[in-house]
């Protein structure tokens, strides 16, 4: 465990920040913590040492080019490579049930096409057997979708790339003509979120179909949980919710790949749009107006 080397994007705060804690703990070697933010991802470094904590900090913006292969040609020069990436950084609109093209396209610039980048870049310095970690959500599982060919298109067990950026070029689109369909969704509140999450899942599969070296790519929902996205409010701790990423990065077999888990450690099926896992907005309001 000692030699080995994790990245945690989006880690100076939130369940990111409980990740790094919680691999620290277990006594990964190497952790990285990442933000867009030198300052902060400074002060996450500082709060985590004064826990007993000797994490790493890489300064990274996870839309832009340049800062992704800087990092990859970091990890490969400085550790030979990568054993664990956890794909935690990510952002919801400010209103949540307004849907506009301009927070539509930087919710999914930055849940979405930011994890080509690193598929791009720091996939390449993953060692033989790593273990990546996609951060999703219950807005993720395809039941947040009703428009059956997209269903379709998304769960067909010869998934390719192009069909997780035909979809997603389809939302923005539809968004930008102002022709959004509401009967294609289970709900509309949160629906860009909604839609880079999905996306998100399908990619998931994708990479695992691609990767090869024995690497194992899972997407995880890791919860309602307590943090500045959710306003504070929610079922889980921050603690509680690092839980199922590190069991996932740390302990699960690996031949578990390519696979949807839940908080609880269960996994559940992707692809059957009947389980209706979707997020439920007014039960996500609940905890919201609870917290305050």
């Amino acid at each position: 465990m000692s030699d080995k080397v994790a990245v945690v994007t989006g880690s100076n705060k939130g369940i990111g920040y409980a990740i790094v804690q919680e691999l620290c703990r277990r006594g990964v070697g190497t952790v990285y913590v990442t933000a867009r933010d030198a300052k902060r991802g400074q002060e996450a470094i500082e709060n985590l040492k004064k826990e007993g904590y000797k994490p790493h900090f890489y300064q990274l913006e996870v839309t832009d080019k340049n800062s992704v292969k800087a990092l990859a040609e970091h990890l490969k020069k400085k550790h030979g490579g990568l054993d664990i990436l956890i794909n935690n950084a990510g952002v919801i609109t400010a209103d949540f049930t307004k849907t506009t093209y301009e927070d539509s396209k930087y919710v999914i610039d930055v849940n979405y096409f930011s994890i080509l980048l690193i598929q791009e870049y720091l996939f390449p310095v993953l060692k033989i057997n790593a273990r990546v970690i996609n951060m999703s959500s219950d807005c993720g599982h395809i039941s947040n979708l009703k428009n059956k060919y997209w269903i379709n298109r998304l769960t067909k067990p010869d998934i390719k790339l192009d069909d997780v950026n035909a979809f997603v070029n389809w939302f923005l689109d539809s968004v930008k003509a102002g022709s959004v369909n509401d009967d294609d969704f289970a709900e509309t509140s949160l629906l860009a979120y909604r839609i880079s999450k999905v996306a998100l899942c399908a990619l998931t599969r994708v990479q695992q179909m691609e990767i090869g070296r024995g690497i194992s790519v899972n997407s995880m929902h890791p919860g309602h949980v307590k943090t500045n996205m959710t306003k504070n409010s929610g079922f889980l701790t921050m603690e509680e919710s690092s839980r199922v990423p590190v069991y996932l990065a740390l302990d699960i077999d690996q031949s578990v790949k390519g696979k949807y888990f839940w908080y609880d450690k269960t996994e559940k099926d992707w692809t059957d749009p009947n389980l209706k896992l979707h997020c439920v907005f007014e039960q996500f309001m609940k905890y919201i107006q609870g917290a305050n």
